[in-house]
């Protein structure tokens, strides 16, 4: 979108391929994704090419990971941004007030960048971290926070053999809840003599015998400590092949199920949340809150996952003290207190720990960042900082 609105732009991927937690991280779900401009435009892209799995919701879908990664890169070269794989920031630096320089890290070796604006797109609000800007984590400073997920890409015999354990696009009539497949798929793990580390588990129908599997949690995992996060992924990874062996085992229609692939990077639903000039609360939610510089309306419920083994085993999801009312995200958010000339988009916007329970998901961090972009690229043509610029210019573009 910035590249759309006139600016150079440059990104930097630390994974091999765009989208993130969709491709690498086999997401495999798109979640309030009815949403117009960009989201819009990616659902259509991925229905022309059949890569939309057979889905009226227009809000969740899944979807085919590979087309995703070509769909992207494709619009990126499209729009003339200069994106650069294998490579993650590693510094950021400061004059006065305002960040002016990253440093990044990659078989290029060690490379310093200059810009008028930068955005942070890490999840886990790394670039803010690097460029001093305050954060929060989780409940509290000792992280109680949300556990972490592998997902697999998963081949069976029969998907349809499996229709009552997987979710597909389109409901038959008499056919069993989404709740009722989690519950039955949970049940058969039990049997195998596994009880699994997410009580809530899921598969989705991608396209013929192919399914996505999300079945396990980690529990207690800092974003940003390397050795916790590696520790977990060999965990995860190790259970989804125990669950997945033990299903196999049962024969009938689990007969041949197996693996394809096990996610690159696990899925981290709880990274920093850098402070903005706005921090969205629980209360808005509540409430409803309308903001004249909104940037994206949320309509997905507060999500809070199991915060420990023992909750798994009471509660995968745990219960809601609030009922959420479809509340906007102002611009505001999207834009560090701390320091000059740096936006953030996606779940390290500012916001507490319910509030980010919902608006997590990829469709809003979709109009988060093509919200970030338009206004990024209007304060590095003009000569001002974000802040400066008002979303009414924003809407225009």
């Amino acid at each position: 979108t910035a590249a759309r609105a006139g600016a150079r732009v440059r990104l930097f991927e630390w994974r091999g391929c765009l989208g993130g937690i969709w491709t690498a991280g086999l997401l495999g779900y798109f979640l309030d994704f009815n949403k117009p401009g960009f989201a819009k435009e990616l659902r259509e892209k991925l229905d022309a090419r059949g890569a939309r799995a057979n889905s009226t919701s227009t809000s969740r879908f899944c979807y085919d990971p590979e087309a995703l990664k070509l769909l992207l890169e494709e619009l990126c070269v499209e729009a003339g941004v200069k994106f650069q794989y294998h490579t993650r920031v590693s510094a950021a630096f400061k004059e006065g007030n305002r960040l002016t320089t990253i440093v990044t890290e990659s078989k290029s070796g060690r490379q310093a960048w200059r810009a008028p604006v930068f955005i942070d797109t890490t999840g886990d609000g790394d670039l803010g971290y690097q460029a001093g800007c305050a954060f929060e984590i989780g409940m509290s400073a000792d992280c109680p926070c949300q556990p972490m997920s592998l997902n697999a890409l998963l081949v069976v015999k029969d998907a349809e053999a499996l229709r009552e354990f997987i979710r597909f696009g389109q409901r038959k009539e008499g056919e069993n809840t989404d709740s009722e497949k989690k519950q039955r798929i949970k049940d058969v793990l039990v049997s195998t003599g596994h009880f699994p580390s997410y009580a809530g588990p899921t598969m989705w129908h991608v396209s013929g015998n192919l399914v996505f599997a999300m079945m396990n949690h980690e529990y207690g995992i800092k974003a940003w400590d390397a050795a916790e996060i590696t520790a977990a992924t060999v965990r995860a990874r190790a259970e989804m092949n125990k669950m997945v062996s033990g299903l196999r085992a049962l024969g009938g229609p689990w007969e041949g199920i197996q693996i394809v692939a096990t996610a690159e990077q696990i899925g981290v639903r709880d990274g920093r949340r850098i402070k903005g000039r706005y921090t969205v609360l629980q209360d808005d939610l509540a409430n409803g809150a309308r903001h004249e510089d909104a940037v994206v309306r949320v309509l997905f419920g507060i999500d809070v996952h199991a915060l420990s083994a023992d909750h798994n085993k009471k509660h995968a999801i745990m219960p809601k003290d609030i009922k959420m009312k479809p509340y906007d995200i102002p611009l505001r958010a999207l834009i560090a207190k701390d320091v000059d000339g740096l936006m953030m988009a996606g779940r390290c916007i500012s916001g507490d720990f319910i509030a980010h329970s919902s608006y997590r998901v990829t469709g809003n961090a979709v109009a988060m960042g093509e919200a970030a972009g338009v206004v990024a690229a209007l304060a590095a043509k003009s000569g001002r900082l974000p802040q400066d610029v008002a979303w009414a210019e924003g809407e225009k573009k």
